[in-house]
């Protein structure tokens, strides 16, 4: 892959995930800002694109075989990984965290006042979260593996098609509120840093959200960058045939 100024963040962590390490420590958002250019995307955080470029490079020419595998998959295929990969471990460490986030309030909370806000930060973002997923299972999953049934089987498409970017324009909007969410919780967190006076469940909660944080990248990447853009094109290949 050739990167210069006009790639989109997005392509280059499409082309390899490692490449999201580098733009993580360059405060370059890659998931819900993945569509801007990379000389838009260092601008705006003040990176020097002369010393990113090669860094960049050096990471692409190297092999990623997840990265090749996700972009094979048929777009029905993908639903079904980001819903039993991302959505069940959403689901999963949910309940967990907000065990714990509780458990730190009632014990460190006199000390550490922001794990209050931190905890109300995390349940909003579990209760939207949740409602968002639904919203992807019952709607756009179905949606998209309709589409390929037809594309598979050479179906008419009279009818029942051309509401894609309305859809994906809401479940985008609520990425980005996701997205900001967590970057609230990250500040408040000092990035997750466990205090001197914290515990061994203060470590293990902080760095259960971390990691929960570093998921929801990788689950908004796979669907801003990869999977809502080929479903548009491929809805308009049904269109217009």
């Amino acid at each position: 892959m050739d990167i210069n100024i006009n790639t989109s963040v997005g392509e280059i962590v499409k082309a390899n995930f490692k490449t999201a390490q580098i733009f993580d420590k360059n405060s370059i958002d890659f998931c819900c800002g993945g569509g801007i250019s990379l000389d838009e995307a260092c601008k705006k955080s003040k990176v020097d694109i002369d010393v990113l470029v090669p860094e960049l490079q050096a990471i692409v020419a190297l092999s990623d075989p997840d990265s090749k595998y996700i972009d094979s998959l048929e777009l029905d295929e993908l639903c079904d990984y980001i819903e039993k990969r991302h959505h069940t471990y959403v689901s999963e460490n949910i309940p967990f965290l907000q065990q714990k986030l509780q458990k730190l309030c009632d014990v460190h909370g006199d000390n550490h006042s922001e794990l209050f806000e931190i905890k109300e930060l995390f349940n909003g973002e579990a209760e939207n979260l949740s409602a968002h997923m639904k919203k992807e299972e019952l709607i756009l999953f179905p949606y998209i593996r309709k589409m390929v049934k037809y594309k598979t089987e050479l179906l008419n498409t009279e009818d029942g098609f051309g509401e894609l970017n309305k859809t994906i324009e809401l479940l985008d909007d609520e990425h980005q509120k996701e997205g900001e969410r967590f970057e609230k919780m990250s500040t408040l967190t000092s990035v997750y840093t466990c205090p001197p006076d914290g515990c061994g469940t203060y470590q293990v909660t902080f760095q259960t959200l971390k990691d929960f944080e570093n998921d929801l990248h990788r689950h908004i990447h796979l669907e801003n960058n990869i999977l809502f853009k080929k479903a548009l094109v491929l809805e308009n290949e049904l269109l217009n045939k």
